[in-house]
Order: structure tokens, then sequence, then C-alpha cells
């Protein structure tokens, strides 16, 4: 299991874009939480079996149809949490 903090810096804010990672996190059995941050980027702290982090980073890389995904600053963070879903948060 792997956890990451991931700011995603683009056109990510009004264009579907949270729910489009919380649908890739239910599909790759990602844990954790998705928000909008008042500086325009996107938030998330995902945790996983490495290969579905993998498989959930490239998705939101590729980014929504209706964002452009200009950059992520990905973060391995040490201790795991105990999340039993993955949520939008406001």
């Amino acid at each position: 299991m792997v956890r990451y903090h991931i700011i995603v810096k683009g056109l990510v804010q009004g264009v579907g874009f949270r729910f489009y990672a919380k649908q890739n996190a239910i599909m790759s059995n990602i844990k954790g939480w998705v928000k909008n941050n008042i500086d325009g980027t996107v938030e998330i702290d995902a945790q996983g079996d490495k290969a579905n982090i993998d498989n959930f980073v490239k998705a939101i890389k590729k980014g929504s149809p209706f964002s452009k995904v200009e950059s992520l600053d990905i973060k391995e963070l040490p201790k795991l949490q105990n999340y039993e879903s993955f949520e939008i948060r406001y």
C-alpha cells in the first residue's frame, strides 16, 4: 500500500474533474479524497496498492473530457490512513 498527496494544476475546476477523479478512484480501488483549492488547483489524497495508484495517476494526468491538466505535484506520504472510501470534500 502506498499513499500519495497530489496537487493538480491546470483547468481543473468547474469541469467535472473531482467527479472524474472519484470515478477513477472507485474503478481503481483507491481510497482517500479530492477537493478544490482556493488557488484553482485540485488536491488529492490517494491510497491503495502501487499498481492501482499508478493506474489512477495515469487517469489524473489525462484529465476529464473538459479539463486541461498542466502538471501534477506528487509526493509519497509515509503514513497510511484508515480511509474506507473515496470522497469529494468541500
